[in-house]
C-alpha cells in the first residue's frame, strides 16, 4: 500500500451564490467516511485562506518573513487528504470521486516512502 496526498485547489474568491455549500459539505463528509470505512483514510487537513499565509525564506544569512502566499495566483491549496491505497489508479479514483462532489481540481501525488 502506498500513501498519496490529494491536494484540493480552490479559487481565492467566495463561492458563487448558486453553490450549495451545505450539500457539498455533507457529501464531502460522506466521501471521507467511505475512505475511513475502507481503511484508506490517514489524515485530512483544511486550510485557512492563502491570505493568512506567512512565508519564511533565506536571504543572505538571515530569515526573511513576508505576509501572503508563496506564489501569486487565482487559486491555492484549500486542504488535503492523505490516503493509503494500492496504487495510483486507486488514488485517482478517490480524487475523481471528490471532484464529482465539488468540481474543484485535485492534485494527486505519491508520498515518499522512507522505509
Amino acid at each position: 500500500m502506498r500513501q498519496y496526498m490529494l491536494s484540493v485547489y480552490q479559487p481565492d474568491t467566495p463561492p458563487p451564490p448558486s453553490v450549495e455549500l451545505e450539500r457539498i459539505n455533507k457529501e464531502v463528509l460522506a466521501w471521507c467516511q467511505a475512505l475511513k470505512d475502507a481503511g484508506e483514510w490517514v489524515f485530512t487537513g483544511r486550510l485557512h485562506p492563502a491570505s493568512t499565509a506567512t512565508v519564511v525564506r533565506r536571504q543572505d544569512d538571515e530569515a526573511l518573513v513576508t505576509d501572503g502566499p508563496y506564489t501569486e495566483g487565482k487559486e491555492h491549496i484549500g486542504g488535503f487528504t492523505i490516503i493509503r491505497v494500492a496504487d495510483l489508479d486507486a488514488a485517482l479514483e478517490r480524487a475523481e470521486g471528490f471532484t464529482r462532489i465539488t468540481t474543484l481540481p485535485v492534485e494527486v501525488r505519491p508520498m515518499v516512502d522512507d522505509d
